[in-house]
């Protein structure tokens, strides 16, 4: 069964901007958190942003904060990252992650790997000089 599938990925410039898609086909978004990570060789994987599907809440990596957004589209079951001003270290492999939300749900850090059932297989970065 497929849950999350990336897509967007590329070469990008120093400065440039990028815009990737996960689309998670087979239920709404209404229940789910969807996250963004990214690893680089030899780097841990780093929370990135995230999206709660519900109401629209997001959060942000202070690596991103101010040049990425989050968002998404219900209709299409689809999350969008958008990065702008784009720096050296954002070239990585994206992924985005999903996890269920209840109400009764504590305070949950959504930048944290672990708290995600399910990964997309990732959309490659590659930064060009």
């Amino acid at each position: 069964q497929v849950h999350l599938v990336e897509s967007g990925g590329g070469l990008v410039q120093p400065g440039g901007s990028l815009r990737l898609s996960c689309v998670k086909p087979d239920f709404t978004l209404d229940m789910y958190v969807i996250g963004w990570f990214r690893q680089s060789p030899g780097k841990e994987r780093e929370g990135v942003s995230w999206i709660r599907g519900r109401d629209g809440k997001t959060g942000y990596a202070d690596s991103v904060k101010g040049r990425f957004t989050v968002s998404k589209d219900n209709a299409k079951n689809t999350v969008y990252l958008q990065g702008n001003s784009l720096k050296p270290g954002d070239a990585a492999i994206y992924y985005c992650a999903e996890d269920v939300v209840y109400d009764s749900d504590g305070e949950r850090d959504f930048l944290a790997a672990n708290e995600y059932d399910y990964w997309g297989q990732g959309t490659q970065v590659a930064g060009s000089s």
